[in-house]
């Protein structure tokens, strides 16, 4: 555990960019500046944020068909993505080395290992030195996210020694998966990372419940997005007329180890939550209740991780 006593946090609610990732690592990059101005150590961006989250598209596809201008609604948003590393990696990059923060970016990752042809939902940890630290990849998309990203395996269960504490997360609906949380806790996160999607209020149930579980500070970070953000010339863009005018009104929220709100929720806006965590917290917060310490039963219980990279050919 980190002998850091406090260190100062920014969960970034950005406005959306959908299909345009040049204006979401502008954005990046500028508010990640004004973090910093503001004396946050380490930045937060959402789930899906460079490449954007297509709320409201169906990319043509109903059970046993698909259609051809859903591809090519698909083909655009896979040319909005980005490569890791890439020319955007490293705008964002410079960005966390000039802000000297831990910079983690939620991006549309296209995959360069294989085919090239699949896309997956990526969290990136950027260093204040400017150095790639580590990705997660999205281990189970939901529902019809299913339809446009793959599936990360165990490799990327990504955690980062700071000089304040462990960093690492997950995201979106993977923090209902109970056994992925746990394998977070058994790396000893103490800033754990929830970027997401999910714009409901009871979502800060689920933050406050890891805050609780893991004893751990928990940063919960979504986009705000309007329909008018979509381009004007999206092809199949007329799907999104059934759909609220407000496609996520936000709700990103900071929770202490003992489950106590530090900052937000925020909702209806674009923002930037700042909170100072004492770090000395998450030692008083395991006095009563260790998930991986004396509250486990590792006599009854065992969890098996397999991080190993699956390569589709040997």
């Amino acid at each position: 555990m980190s002998e850091a006593k406090s260190v100062r946090v920014a969960v970034v609610q950005a406005a959306a960019t959908p299909f345009d990732r040049d204006a979401a690592v502008d954005k990046v990059c500028e508010m990640t500046a004004q973090a910093a101005e503001q004396g946050a150590r380490l930045v937060l961006f959402p789930e899906a944020y460079v490449g954007g989250y297509p709320w409201g598209l169906s990319f043509g596809t109903v059970v046993g068909g698909r259609s051809e201008a859903g591809r090519r609604v698909w083909e655009r948003y896979w040319s909005a993505a980005v490569d890791v590393p890439g020319p955007e990696v490293a705008r964002m990059s410079e960005a966390a080395e000039a802000a000297g923060v831990h910079l983690c970016v939620g991006v549309i990752e296209r995959d360069s290992t294989y085919s090239g042809g699949t896309l997956f939902c990526t969290l990136l940890y950027i260093g204040p030195d400017g150095s790639l630290l580590g990705k997660h990849r999205k281990l189970k998309p939901t529902a019809a996210e299913r339809l446009i990203w793959g599936e990360g395996d165990g490799s990327t269960l990504t955690t980062v020694e700071a000089e304040y504490g462990t960093v690492g997360g997950l995201i979106c609906w993977e923090n209902y998966m109970p056994l992925a949380r746990m394998a977070m806790y058994g790396k000893g996160v103490e800033i754990y990372l929830a970027p997401t999607a999910d714009a409901r209020e009871r979502w800060q149930a689920t933050l406050q419940h890891i805050s609780l579980e893991g004893r751990c500070f928990v940063l919960g970070c979504n986009q705000y997005a309007h329909r008018d953000m979509y381009p004007e010339d999206l092809e199949m863009r007329e799907e999104l007329e059934s759909w609220p005018e407000v496609l996520s009104r936000g709700g990103s929220a900071i929770y202490g180890p003992l489950g106590e709100l530090l900052a937000g929720p925020l909702w209806e806006q674009e923002g930037t939550l700042i909170a100072d965590l004492d770090m000395s917290a998450i030692a008083r917060s395991k006095f009563d209740f260790d998930v991986t310490g004396h509250y486990a039963r590792p006599d009854v219980f065992k969890l098996e991780v397999d991080e190993s990279s699956r390569s589709p050919v040997q």
